[in-house]
């Protein structure tokens, strides 16, 4: 059996050591006689590996002891809504800055609970920039700020956080998360779905500071609460047992790899270079203002689009699965999370250097 190279945007690769590890454990966890799939969440050893995968996401992300960290369901999507109902506290509006189809995403839920204040809106740039730090004017009443650090969609990523004084700052970070350091002590949410750089779909990951804990709407849903979860270690209900275990895997294989200063400075190095050749070639090009260009999803576009159907019918028989791009951008798009190899850019590359040749 041989493996493809596979820049799906999500659902995402995942790392082989992973998959492998995954696989050798499938039918028997530790002398368990069980699969992790067939464990009671409350069992003593599924207990250790929600644990162990708490305490190594803390370790990676160097997570601050007043926050907390929840293992939930219901995507990040879930999360355009949980975050109003939590963070409003009685106040009736918040800030959100739009930037992308994820964002803009949030900003129509978030409209269901209060008055949204859009910030910046680079809409009209088809979302391929985002707004100078210095041009952001929040409003310091404002139960807080929400954005989405990196837009899958169109690549385009903030190089910058925004400052928000007093006012908690939510970040989107499903396609940020565990690709480089993070300061989480200037958020006071970071969500993130796992399905890009933390494992399998299925399963969110919620890192909340203490103080911003029990301030639901009591009208709303226990289910909506992360009161409710953080009460009960994120096991209110069955959670998605399977896809925090291999969650848990990977934690420990970016600890293994070096943590994160060492994949950030891989995942840098990889996007430089796929950057590197769309820009030194005339048949090639990004339409993402060059300092908002995304590190984990870069879109590219063939100078004749009559083409794109050739391009990733032989960039399949090399093994470059899911290069098309996003129906609303066109093109093509190379989503290179942590799993994707600098072997698996360096054969696109060299692939791509190979097609346009073709076409000389």
């Amino acid at each position: 059996m041989s493996r493809v190279y596979n820049f799906s945007a999500g659902p995402a690769a995942l790392p082989t050591e992973v998959l492998k590890q995954a696989q050798s454990e499938m039918l028997d966890w530790n002398g368990s006689g069980m699969s992790v799939m067939e464990m009671s969440h409350r069992g003593k050893d599924y207990m250790s590996i929600a644990t162990k995968a708490e305490v190594d996401l803390r370790e990676l992300m160097a997570i601050p002891d007043n926050y907390k960290v929840l293992f939930l369901q219901g995507g990040a999507s879930s999360q355009f809504a949980m975050v109003p109902i939590n963070l409003l506290n009685g106040k009736k509006k918040a800030d959100y800055l739009l930037t992308g189809q994820w964002s803009k995403k949030a900003v129509a839920e978030a409209k269901r609970f209060c008055d949204v204040n859009i910030v910046a809106d680079t809409t009209d740039s088809k979302f391929t920039t985002v707004p100078d730090a210095v041009s952001l004017k929040f409003d310091p009443e404002a139960a807080y700020v929400h954005y989405t650090p990196n837009e899958t969609i169109a690549g385009v990523e903030f190089d910058y956080i925004p400052d928000t004084g007093d006012v908690p700052l939510v970040a989107d970070m499903s396609s940020t998360i565990l690709s480089r350091n993070i300061d989480v002590s200037k958020f006071a949410v970071i969500y993130a779905g796992a399905q890009k750089n933390i494992g399998p779909a299925g399963l969110t990951i919620v890192i909340i500071r203490d103080d911003l804990v029990g301030n639901a709407d009591s009208n709303m849903p226990v289910m909506l609460d992360y009161k409710t979860f953080v009460d009960n270690d994120s096991m209110y209900n069955t959670p998605p047992t399977y896809s925090w275990y291999l969650a848990g895997l990977v934690f420990a294989w970016g600890l293994e790899k070096g943590g994160m200063s060492v994949i950030e400075e891989v995942n840098k190095r990889k996007a430089a270079k796929l950057y590197q050749v769309i820009d030194d070639s005339a048949f090639y090009s990004n339409p993402v203002d060059v300092k908002c260009r995304s590190w984990m999803n870069v879109p590219f576009i063939l100078a004749n689009a009559d083409l794109d159907a050739a391009f990733l019918e032989q960039a399949a028989t090399k093994g470059l699965m899911t290069l098309k791009g996003h129906r609303s951008v066109g093109g093509m798009r190379a989503s290179i999370y942590n799993a994707m190899t600098e072997a698996g850019v360096d054969a696109l590359i060299a692939f791509m250097k190979e097609f346009e040749s073709a076409q000389a």
